[in-house]
């Protein structure tokens, strides 16, 4: 594979789905003005974060991955691979937080959220499948934001062969004790160690975008970041909207990191059992 160059967007959105489409059209005007093959879009980006303050009144719309938003983002996307998030329409009347990667040959993959935190249970049905799907970019695998928390995901994700982790997120400061600098907040600190342990466990490279701004009770910190296969930041934004942009040589980069130390090829799994968890007491 040749060279590519990933971008991993940090924005704000809201219900507001002209908004929201008008934004995302921008984000891909400037990734190719940039060259950018891979633009990975914030959790939500498309009808706002699942978070409420008024009940299901407030709810994200539901949407169909066949119908005409995911449609437009792919047709804005045209030769270039875009990953972004949105509320789904299920069976049966349950709804998902989901992640569709598009580009204008369509829809190459999409996951639902398998790790809901706190009661956004509520709102949406976790999902129970990983799986890494091929794209004209290589071959990718999606988490959504507390997904990443879990290093079982992206393992499961990277075995079955991605060659880059794509993590979209809604990720707020901390909402007992957040740092008058977001930067300095805790929850920035726990969302960038997770993105940088993620890929040097992997030996892979995540794209990490992240929601900007305030919608409802939460104040989103921003931070989108491309991380090298050893956990380096190649790319990284701040708290403001904007781009985290790298080229790279995704299979160079890979083959020259797994060259000496490789947590994948020396696995043991014959060493290894599977915990229960321990309930909390």
């Amino acid at each position: 594979m040749s060279e590519l160059t990933i971008a991993a967007a940090a924005a704000p959105f809201s219900r507001d789905m002209d908004l929201c489409l008008h934004t995302i059209g921008d984000l891909i005007g400037q990734a190719r003005k940039d060259g950018v093959g891979l633009l990975v879009l914030p959790e939500a980006a498309l009808g706002g974060y699942v978070e409420t303050l008024h009940g299901d009144a407030d709810a994200p719309p539901a949407l169909d991955p066949g119908g005409p938003e995911l449609a437009r983002v792919a047709e804005l996307a045209g030769d270039m691979t875009v990953c972004v998030g949105f509320c789904e329409q299920g069976e049966n009347g349950a709804r998902h937080n989901v992640a569709a990667c598009v580009s204008g040959d369509g829809l190459h993959g999409l996951h639902r959220k398998v790790h809901l935190p706190l009661d956004e249970h509520r709102m949406t049905t976790p999902g129970d499948t990983l799986a890494a799907f091929d794209t004209p970019v290589g071959r990718l695998g999606m988490l959504i934001c507390y997904d990443k928390a879990f290093p079982e995901a992206a393992r499961t994700l990277t075995l079955d062969g991605a060659e880059i982790l794509c993590f979209l997120s809604a990720w707020p400061c901390s909402a007992t004790d957040p740092a008058p600098r977001l930067e300095d907040d805790r929850q920035w600190r726990r969302a960038e160690l997770w993105d940088r342990a993620r890929a040097a466990e992997n030996s892979l490279i995540v794209a990490s975008a992240n929601q900007t701004g305030s919608f409802g009770r939460l104040r989103f910190l921003g931070g989108a970041r491309v991380v090298g296969p050893g956990g380096d930041l190649l790319a990284r934004t701040g708290v403001r909207p904007g781009l985290a942009i790298t080229t790279l040589n995704v299979e160079v980069t890979l083959e020259r990191a797994r060259r000496a130390l490789s947590p994948i090829r020396d696995l043991r799994p014959d060493a290894y059992r599977v915990a229960a968890p321990v309930p909390y007491a």
